[in-house]
């Protein structure tokens, strides 16, 4: 399949700018895989279709406040986004500036902070950071959280909280895995009340899933880097739930992704490292019987996943179905439980 083939119009108010007043207040298309049957709901529905049979799969991954603004010793203004942290004071990241800094080059943060450019790696700087703080401290202080580029406005106090899952806990990502953000402690706690099993895995999303793909022909991609870490807790919930005839729900494609990239020699396995694992159509699923997830960017590699998963007609139907009624798209809007 092509690029071309995964392009919908989308109206640009249906982007949702702000979240609900109420995390789990959001809309929920249901789409059967096998019928392509949809159905209209509230997300509080996706209670009543599962089984005390099945398991949860959540990202515990916790995003990071990853952008920074900084000035050069000329005084020309440069933002940077941490895409990855290598060790207390140094890492990569984007830098967004008219002319891009030299090697040795140095910036001034905000709040005074020195950081020096030690060099390039493809699209990304290498930077390292003159504090004595480590450079979570030092963007617990003065970084911002770094709101997907289709969010049109700065962030504010309630992002802090808002662009974060309940149960994040792995710091490290530079993005949230959305469909994580439509759970709230209620929610949480009906879930335990129906018997509902949950695990975790940890994918830390940077920024590369919001990069476009650059090529016509999906062979000639490239996927982005991400770390992914799956347990042997998950996996032996994994193994009894396939066992006991329940299904493997993950929540969100980033939990999609950490399973399948530990699947990769057909079975399950624990194990981290890093995951460059592009789902399209063809693609077989190894662990994922049933997932959640929000609406994605046209064009995008999470739209390619999910039409994998559920049929690209099924899926580009649905996402016609929504235009259609009005849902609210991207990270901040509704979601889609694909059974």
């Amino acid at each position: 399949m092509k690029k071309s083939d995964f392009n919908y119009h989308l109206p640009a108010e249906l982007i949702a700018q702000k979240p609900l007043a109420q995390r789990s207040a959001s809309r929920l298309l249901q789409l059967n895989r096998q019928t392509g049957v949809l159905h209209d709901g509230k997300f509080s529905d996706f209670i009543d279709m599962l089984d005390p049979k099945d398991l949860l799969v959540f990202n515990d991954t916790k995003v990071i406040p990853a952008r920074l603004f900084a000035s050069k010793s000329t005084g020309g203004k440069i933002e940077i986004l941490i895409e990855r942290i290598e060790d207390e004071r140094q890492a990569l990241a984007h830098v967004r500036a008219s002319k891009s800094p030299k090697a040795d080059a140095m910036l001034q943060l905000e709040n005074g902070v020195q950081c020096r450019v030690l060099g390039r790696e493809h699209d990304l700087f290498r930077l390292r950071f003159e504090t004595e703080l480590t450079l979570l401290d030092l963007l617990a202080r003065v970084g911002h959280m770094p709101l997907p580029p289709y969010i049109d406005r700065p962030d504010d106090r309630d992002d802090l909280d808002r662009y974060q899952t309940v149960f994040a806990k792995q710091a490290g990502a530079v993005a949230a895995p959305t469909a994580g953000l439509h759970f709230d402690q209620p929610i949480m706690q009906a879930l335990e009340r129906k018997g509902i099993q949950t695990c975790f895995v940890t994918l830390h999303v940077g920024s590369g899933t919001f990069q476009p793909v650059r090529v016509e022909d999906l062979n000639q991609h490239v996927m982005h880097k991400e770390f992914f870490q799956v347990s042997e807790n998950c996996v032996d919930a994994v193994r009894e739930t396939k066992a006991r005839g329940g299904r493997v729900v993950a929540i969100g494609t980033t939990a999609v992704r950490a399973l399948e990239s530990a699947s990769v020699s057909g079975q399950l396995r624990a194990g981290c490292g890093d995951t460059q694992l592009f789902i399209t159509p063809g693609y077989r699923f190894n662990t994922v019987d049933a997932m959640l997830t929000n609406f994605h960017l046209p064009e995008s590699t999470l739209l390619m996943l999910i039409s994998a998963f559920a049929g690209y007609d099924t899926v580009m139907n649905a996402y016609a179905h929504a235009i259609e009624l009005r849902y609210r798209f991207f990270s901040y809007g509704d979601a889609m439980a694909i059974f």
